[in-house]
């Protein structure tokens, strides 16, 4: 362990000491590093450097694990889901991959996925609690898995020996939030003659890259529509988060949930049942899924309605100060299948109850 490192070490050990609640994600903010610097701090101690081949690990081992727990996040909201890692499609020349497992389900970009690590760390009891991480160039987490008890724990011991590497020397680029950027001659007609002819939902990112707009910007040039707020899209209150998960748990109305980062999107498709209010997060406790969303990071809300060949598919969208997108909303729905009514009766009590004018 070099000087740094060893000094950084000490830092976050006397931060423990003063909060010995925070966890490691915030911890790493408070001392200006990234996750990865600080986890790099304990290899030895309960984390193992893995050198592995990612998309291999993903699309040939990690399904040996069984049941687990999936994590993805970015600032502003975390996405939790237990299932099995099932139905890889892996591409042999593609750094994207995907699950698409009724319970795990996952878009994934292996191009930010950067490094792993095996952690081993103090669990309920006397059980520890066991995981492989995987972070970016940036030392940001991209995704985790967890162990639970259904898990294979012994799978989760060979893969380690499997892969443990003696490496120690990690070095992680600086990271800055860039400035997002805009079009300032865009093509407003246009754009809005190709989002009024959508077929797909997955069209809307290509139509949006062709005309050089950033997703919020696309949302501020959204055509004129017959909908509430009279356009396809429409700012709403950032309430609308909590009124749509009240609302569906409350009417029973399965929905899903996509939560990223650079490297990966996350889904789950269902019901949700249990919403709750803890400080600055609103959340979801139900027993295989957990949904965590820091309103004070939220600063901006839109309905969004896409024309597709099953119809008018409909959306919330929730971006952070930086005019990223953290957190959409749909109806449950699959190709081929018009949007639930249902759904699509919520989402627009909430739009027009919550319109932003």
């Amino acid at each position: 362990m070099n000087t740094t490192t060893a000094t950084l070490a000490e830092q976050w050990a006397e931060l423990k000491k003063e909060q010995p609640k925070l966890r490691i994600r915030n911890a790493a903010e408070v001392l200006g590093v990234s996750e990865a610097d600080l986890l790099v701090t304990k290899i030895g101690d309960g984390v193992t450097p893995l050198a592995m081949d990612i998309k291999n690990f993903l699309d040939k081992e990690v399904e040996s694990l069984g049941r687990v727990m999936a994590l993805t996040r970015n600032d502003e909201v975390v996405h939790e889901r237990k299932g099995e890692y099932l139905n890889s499609g892996f591409n042999k020349d593609s750094h994207v991959g995907l699950f698409v497992g009724e319970d795990i389900d996952l878009r994934i970009f292996l191009h930010h996925w950067f490094s792993a690590f095996a952690v081993v760390e103090p669990g309920q009891g006397n059980t520890p609690r066991k995981s492989f991480q995987f972070f970016d160039k940036f030392g940001n987490a991209v995704h985790k898995i967890y162990l639970i008890p259904q898990s294979n724990a012994s799978v989760f011991d060979q893969l380690v020996d499997k892969y443990a590497s003696d490496q120690t020397d990690f070095i992680f680029e600086p990271f800055e939030k860039k400035v997002p950027k805009r079009n300032y001659q865009p093509d407003a007609e246009g754009f809005q003659e190709g989002w009024r002819n959508l077929k797909d939902t997955h069209d809307f990112f290509p139509l949006q890259s062709k005309h050089k707009l950033s997703r919020l910007q696309s949302l501020e040039l959204a055509p004129e529509g017959d909908f509430a707020g009279g356009r396809y899209a429409v700012k709403v209150n950032k309430v609308s988060l909590r009124n749509v998960l009240d609302l569906a748990a409350e009417r029973e109305v399965p929905i899903m949930v996509f939560v990223g980062n650079k490297g990966l999107i996350q889904i789950h498709t269902g019901p949700v049942k249990k919403v709750m209010e803890f400080g600055q997060w609103y959340n979801v406790m139900d027993p295989d899924f957990n949904l965590h969303v820091n309103e004070d990071g939220i600063t901006q809300a839109w309905v969004v309605r896409k024309p597709t060949e099953d119809g008018l598919v409909t959306s919330l969208e929730l971006f952070n100060e930086n005019e990223d997108l953290v957190c959409t909303f749909f109806g449950k729905r699959k190709p081929g299948i018009p949007e639930d009514q249902n759904w699509r009766s919520l989402i627009e009590e909430v739009a027009e109850k919550q319109l932003i004018k």
